[in-house]
């Protein structure tokens, strides 16, 4: 077995030749999310992708590849490119990578490339994700953040999402 660190991650942006490998990852990362907001498979066993094909056809959204030599090992899809606010729509490290900072890093990385005024959402229903990115917050700008609890658009079934909202600078 390879022991993977954050110094063999490398990010880039994801090219139409990435996407079958963004389409696999994207798997991959709903059904981890399933375990937390019950989301099953469409009947052909994929989950719901439509923020694939708007991260790779909207000029408003970018999508990233987190690479270890060549090898896929995670994704990262940010949206508002265009607006005031970007907000980071999907993040996710397979988990044979996590816990080596690879997902701080990876973040860090996409963050850094897109200075401006940021949201990330995540639910408390994941201790991990909750841990995760309130780290990644104060490790991007320390004491400079919020939290807020917002409903989830269209599905009042659900707990609210929590979002987390800070500045990078250039």
């Amino acid at each position: 077995m390879t022991e993977i660190t954050a110094w063999d991650v490398s990010v880039r942006p994801a090219v139409p030749e990435d996407r079958p490998a963004v389409e696999r990852l994207w798997l991959m990362f709903r059904h981890d999310l399933s375990e937390f907001r019950d989301i099953l498979p469409n009947p052909d066993g994929t989950f719901r992708n439509e923020r694939v094909e708007d991260a790779f056809s909207s000029p408003d959204w970018a999508p990233y590849l987190l690479v270890s030599g060549e090898r896929p090992v995670g994704l990262a899809f940010v949206r508002g490119l265009t607006g005031p606010v970007r907000v980071l729509n999907s993040f996710f490290v397979v988990r044979g990578a996590r816990r080596a900072g690879i997902g701080l890093r990876g973040v860090r990385e996409v963050l850094a490339r897109h200075p401006g005024h940021w949201e990330i959402a995540f639910q408390y229903e994941n201790p991990g994700a909750v841990a995760f990115w309130r780290r990644v917050a104060a490790e991007t700008v320390g004491d400079a953040w919020t939290e807020e609890p917002r409903p989830v658009p269209d599905r009042p079934e659900l707990p609210p999402d929590v979002w987390i909202s800070f500045e990078v600078t250039g």
